[in-house]
């Protein structure tokens, strides 16, 4: 999502305000803050937060949505079954005949602006409203001043040995940072000859990246756009499969070109790099924000990633450097412990994978990206707190959405 359709999100939504209300007096208190603003008063309709689920699980929802609980059994169970139909963005005030401070709690937890108890009038309405205007356009404005922040952030993920499940990562971290925290991606898979990304979305990587490498002259934005595969609105893949019998040797600038153009035209550049080509254009380290390393617990990892720590203190001393476990396997059946690993290495990792055979083979069956096959899954958790930590995503800037808190983890 660029900064100027975020701006313009609001302008973009059908009905600024809708209410579900169970009384007259309730559409009474509405009826003159409707007609200052010039809303339109049919939107004040009967039914409470029923007619609500309802009626938006097939229309647009508004940017302001009024809903009365007075007739609802249960309102925490009623609130989640209304974002099942909604999409972030809406701001919530929810009415009711309950004054119980419990109720009030669990509400303003979840993300609802405001709770009122009934008899309620024009004036703690209008206020209300105001203060979800106030609580939206500041909600906005940190929104792009944070996608300004996070803009061009280069990330390098590097297998420690083969099969330890780095492109994995990479397409699954990269998806979800496109789909679910909603900002222009871009995968780069280094590896020329058997790159797996473009696969995993059930693509063709095609020349692209070969093309950039062997004309960096030509790389530009319009170079870039049509070398790059779209698998979404916001996630682009940039890679190759090059003919085995095509030795390439690629120039260092010309890599550092390309790097420099993605970064200037996508917010996040996740980048897929082989642990021999890491080593053989330090470069590509040291251009990189931000280097993962991923690892399996054996041996030869463990000598691996101590190389690599090493490297990386050389050729990029100042970039952060994360280290992922990943398919860990229960207690004895491993080659190193965990905790002799992290002695070996001299730090402790900082995510830990599960190893899930089972899920792996039904996710490729499904022939769709992790993250979507099995959104709920414990590996997908993970990849899911690893994204927010490239992205430097928190709990504390969803609450201003309602939707945003409940739909968490629904409706991937």
């Amino acid at each position: 999502m660029s900064i100027a359709s975020l701006l313009k999100k609001n302008e973009t939504v059908e009905n600024e305000f809708e209410a579900y209300v169970c009384d007259d007096e309730t559409t009474q208190a509405l009826v003159p803050i409707l007609n200052e603003r010039e809303w339109n008063t049919s939107q004040i309709k009967k039914g409470g937060i029923e007619n609500a689920i309802r009626t938006l699980a097939t229309a647009s929802p508004p940017q302001f949505l009024f809903v009365d609980l007075a007739k609802s059994v249960n309102p925490m169970e009623d609130m989640n079954a209304l974002a099942e139909v909604c999409e972030p963005g809406t701001m919530v005030i929810a009415i009711g005949t309950e004054n119980d401070i419990d109720l009030y709690r669990n509400l303003i937890n979840s993300g609802v602006h405001e709770y009122l108890v009934k008899p309620v009038s024009t004036e703690q309405i209008r206020e209300c409203i105001l203060a979800a205007e106030n609580t939206l356009r500041i909600s906005n404005e940190t929104e792009v001043q944070v996608i300004e922040n996070e803009t061009d952030k280069l990330v390098a993920v590097i297998g420690m040995r083969g099969g330890v499940g780095a492109s994995t990562i990479v397409s699954s971290c990269s998806w979800i940072i496109a789909n679910n925290i909603k900002r222009n991606t871009a995968i780069l898979d280094m590896d020329i000859y058997f790159g797996t990304d473009a696969l995993t979305f059930d693509l063709e990587p095609g020349r692209g990246l070969c093309d950039a490498l062997e004309n960096p002259s030509r790389i530009d934005g319009l170079f870039i756009e049509r070398a790059m595969i779209r698998q979404g609105e916001n996630l682009s893949i940039l890679g190759s499969e090059a003919s085995l019998n095509d030795p390439t040797y690629t120039d260092p600038s010309a890599m550092s070109h390309l790097l420099s153009e993605l970064k200037h035209n996508f917010n996040y550049v996740i980048m897929d790099l082989p642990r021999n080509m890491a080593a053989e254009y330090p470069l590509m380290l040291s251009e990189a924000d931000e280097i993962i390393l991923v690892s399996d617990l054996t041996l030869a990892s463990a000598r691996d990633v101590i190389r690599f720590l090493a490297l990386c203190k050389t050729v990029a001393p100042e970039k952060t450097v994360k280290i992922i476990l990943n398919k860990v396997a229960g207690p004895g059946l491993v080659e190193v412990d965990k905790k002799d690993f992290e002695a070996s290495i001299e730090r402790p990792v900082d995510w830990e994978i599960p190893l899930d055979s089972k899920l792996m083979v039904q996710v490729a069956r499904a022939g769709k990206p992790l993250p979507q096959a099995a959104s709920m899954s414990k590996v997908v958790k993970i990849l899911k707190s690893i994204s927010a930590d490239i992205t430097g995503s928190n709990s504390e800037t969803s609450k201003v959405s309602f939707w945003k808190k409940l739909t968490a983890g629904q409706k991937k």
